[in-house]
């Protein structure tokens, strides 16, 4: 394990949540793009996974508090558990959500840059999720004016008082101009497209909904829903790739829904600055693709008993639920399930003291199951 540190650069006065948050990057080169994002980022905790050849060496610019794990690392740390972390694929992140000690995390790819809204001011994407999180979400009641919570904006008339209070926020999940996140057939069929849309929003996830969660700008309350962020088996060895975060979404949704938890997605932008190789991708999508429409079935349907009052109790179940639906789909699943309760074992060892989504699991009316 690598760390780093100095003192370089003017930074903000009073960053929200400075000594709160760890902001977690996987990636397989040099973290040049951090220096775009040094009046925001440099005064958080780097958490940067190294996928692939650990020998390789990372550079980090200079002003950054980080420590740095590579696979060696994630072997010596995690022992026979580390099966559970990928390896070859984005879907390593993971682990840093499990080493860290704080409340929150960010997470963020190497190839997004700051994007600019429409007025030409350069986003603080860090700073917009964090506003999501420690604001109330609305999953029970959908509010026509989006999030009633933000500067400017209320509950419409109508809308039932007594779940005004809302709920905890568990994630924020943000979105992307320039290069879409698309599928590789999308890809393939407009290798042109780029969102330039910038909507001003920001909206609760409404219970029983699913969506695809994307990692590459994501936020989320680790101590609240933490254990349920693990990302899968995915890349070397794997029959599957690019479901990572989708596979974290549908499980962090089905527990979110289950807990009484909020999930906000739209704001913040960030600038998607490198397209994939549509090719590469649809070698490694096409399995999930043909599996999504029978996983997603599963999801829409499954339910977790009211014994299940902490997030690791509610994995743990999804994960029995996994295996005796999904492991006749593919063999694949089988083996996921081992890994996902190995994921929880290894988060409990490294956080023995974190029992996560008992606090936040109190459930105003409508939430019961």
């Amino acid at each position: 394990m690598e760390n780093g540190s100095s003192s370089l650069s003017s930074v903000p006065s009073n960053p929200l949540l400075k000594d709160e948050l760890d902001i977690v990057i996987p990636t397989i080169r040099n973290l040049d793009f951090l220096e775009m994002w040094r009046p925001f980022f440099q005064p958080y905790h780097l958490i940067i996974v190294q996928d692939g050849d650990p020998s390789k060496i990372i550079r980090v610019p200079d002003g950054f508090d980080y420590e740095l794990y590579n696979r060696n690392d994630i072997n010596r740390i995690l022992g026979s558990k580390a099966s559970c972390i990928s390896f070859k694929d984005s879907a390593c992140r993971c682990f840093g959500y499990m080493i860290s000690k704080k409340k929150y995390i960010f997470t963020i790819d190497d190839d997004c840059f700051v994007a600019k809204d429409p007025s030409g001011k350069e986003i603080n994407a860090l700073e917009q999720h964090i506003k999501n999180l420690l604001s109330p979400s609305t999953p029970f009641f959908f509010n026509t004016l989006y999030d009633p919570y933000h500067e400017g904006a209320d509950f419409v008339r109508g809308y039932p008082f007594s779940l005004r209070e809302g709920v905890p926020t568990a994630v924020s999940h943000g979105l992307w101009l320039n290069i879409p996140d698309y599928d590789a057939p999308t890809q393939l069929v407009k290798p042109l497209e780029r969102n330039t849309r910038y909507v001003d929003a920001v909206l609760t996830v409404p219970k029983g909904t699913l969506f695809p969660m994307c990692g590459m700008n994501l936020a989320f309350n680790r101590e609240v829903i933490g254990p349920a962020m693990y990302f899968g088996l995915m890349g070397d060895g794997q029959p599957i790739g690019r479901y990572d975060d989708m596979w974290a979404g549908w499980c962090m949704k089905v527990i979110c829904d289950h807990l009484g938890l909020g999930v906000k997605t739209g704001l913040p932008y960030i600038w998607h600055s490198k397209a994939s190789n549509p090719f590469v991708n649809l070698k490694k999508e096409y399995k999930g693709i043909y599996w999504q429409e029978e996983l997603i079935p599963f999801f829409q349907t499954v339910t977790l008993p009211k014994e299940c009052t902490t997030v690791q109790k509610c994995y743990l179940e999804l994960s029995k639920q996994v295996k005796a639906k999904l492991g006749k789909v593919d063999d694949y699943f089988n083996k996921l399930t081992d890994a996902m309760v190995t994921w929880i074992e290894a988060w409990d060892e490294l956080n023995p003291s974190v029992n996560a989504g008992t606090a936040a699991a109190r459930k105003p009316n409508g939430a019961a199951k």
